[in-house]
């Protein structure tokens, strides 16, 4: 019975405090998220530890949730953030696109002249403002696919999205990118 309760049904009857529909939410998705965290952590244990605390943000967070994504979109959004939040505790010195304060390193830098890295920097900078400048969806494919180096396949997998639909907002967010960085950060990042 409970693989003919959509999600939507689960959710609602979760909101109401049935704990058993978000039971099987749980059961439903618990691949799923494990498969996510693993892609972010890469380790069977972490990954392990990061579903469960998604799991227990979720159930928190139910009672916020408004329906105006799909479920697993929420889901995912979850496992991301709370990915990168473990990542973040583990390695105090990992670079984040929320912090604007620090440069995104595309290139690892081992040029003894300093003008040169000092520039490198510059434009590392540039360019994460450009992407903060994206919007969410935007920011976040190029980030999955540059920066962390998801190929389309996985990103597909944790966006739910096609392979076609995938390379087209990717082609898209670049050119909107490609844009921002031509109109504001023209002087600071040769495109």
């Amino acid at each position: 019975m409970s693989a003919t309760l959509s999600d939507e049904i689960l959710v609602q009857q979760a909101q109401a405090g049935r704990q058993s529909a978000f039971a099987l939410l749980v059961k439903r998705y618990e691949q799923y998220v494990f498969t996510l965290a693993l892609r972010f952590v890469k380790n069977r244990e972490d990954a392990h530890e990061v579903a469960q605390d998604c799991f227990l943000r979720a159930f928190r967070y139910l009672p916020d949730f408004r329906g105006e994504a799909k479920f697993t979109t929420w889901l995912y959004r979850i496992v991301y953030s709370t990915s990168m939040n473990f990542l973040r505790k583990q390695n105090p010195d990992m670079l984040s696109l929320d912090d604007e304060t620090r440069p995104v390193r595309l290139t690892e830098d081992k040029s003894p002249d300093v003008s040169v890295r000092l520039e490198k920097e510059d434009r590392n900078v540039a360019l994460q403002q450009a992407i903060g400048l994206l919007s969410p969806d935007d920011s976040g494919i190029i980030t999955l696919f540059y920066l962390y180096e998801h190929s389309l396949d996985e990103i597909c997998e944790m966006m739910g999205l096609t392979m076609t639909n995938a390379k087209t907002k990717l082609c898209r967010a670049r050119q909107r990118l490609k844009m921002i960085v031509e109109d504001k950060f023209a002087d600071q990042i040769s495109v």
